[in-house]
């Protein structure tokens, strides 16, 4: 959990978000895709931050629905099933253990981040023992909570390397190990009994190899091949 317990608690939480701005690492997230439709509900009181929020989290196959009035909120979470919950931890006349409560009776295969402008132990303990995914506190950009949400969605099999990605990803693995073991690509093909030509395409990402190329691979670079999966970012 990134946790920042702050004396000063924001009292303007809109001011408190950045502008969704396009970075490096959300760059890197355009690589996957969804093999579903993506079920997110942004909870908070304050219909700006959702609308920002939903803003910021557009993308193909993402349904974003959010939910500002606290009084609806449970009703909301019986409607639709959700893979994804942001929720801010402040919601007036609500106590975060009833949210959490409702998680429990009507998603409970959700997975929870929670923001909050107001951190203190009492909630990152109850954050803890409610086993949400992350806490973050604000301020925060949108780039953060966008990675976030990947690296949750990542851990639910609901985001992947595309058949594009992948392939690049491997072929860049497997030719960095090459270069590195001072290997030629003719003495690598003569190594693995693999075509120069069939292993220039698998380098470039241009061929998928398939599992008896990549064992040949493995053993021609000293690999196992669950390490050289093990190597790819996904």
């Amino acid at each position: 959990m990134n946790v920042n317990l702050d004396e000063n608690p924001a009292t303007d939480m809109t001011a408190l978000l950045q502008p969704p701005t396009r970075n490096e690492e959300v760059s890197e997230g355009d690589q996957l895709y969804c093999p579903t439709e993506v079920q997110i509900l942004v909870v908070d009181d304050e219909e700006p931050v959702c609308s920002l929020i939903q803003r910021a989290l557009v993308r193909p196959n993402f349904h974003v629905d959010t939910i500002s009035q606290p009084d609806k909120i449970e009703a909301q979470l019986q409607a639709r099933k959700y893979h994804l919950i942001i929720l801010d931890y402040n919601i007036p006349g609500l106590k975060a253990e009833t949210l959490f409560d409702w998680f429990q009776d009507h998603q409970r295969d959700a997975s929870v981040i929670v923001v909050t402008g107001y951190p203190s132990i009492d909630s990152v303990v109850t954050c803890l023992r409610a086993r949400t995914f992350d806490y973050l506190t604000k301020p925060f950009d949108m780039p953060q909570l966008e990675a976030v949400v990947r690296r949750c969605l990542e851990a639910k099999g609901l985001l992947r390397l595309s058949e594009e990605a992948l392939r690049e990803t491997l072929g860049n693995v497997i030719r960095e190990r090459r270069k590195a073991l001072g290997f030629t690509l003719a003495e690598m093909a003569s190594r693995t009994n693999v075509s120069l030509g069939y292993l220039s395409q698998i380098e470039l990402g241009k061929n998928s190899a398939s599992i008896e190329t990549l064992y040949r691979i493995c053993l021609g670079l000293g690999l196992k091949m669950a390490d050289l999966f093990q190597t790819i970012k996904t």
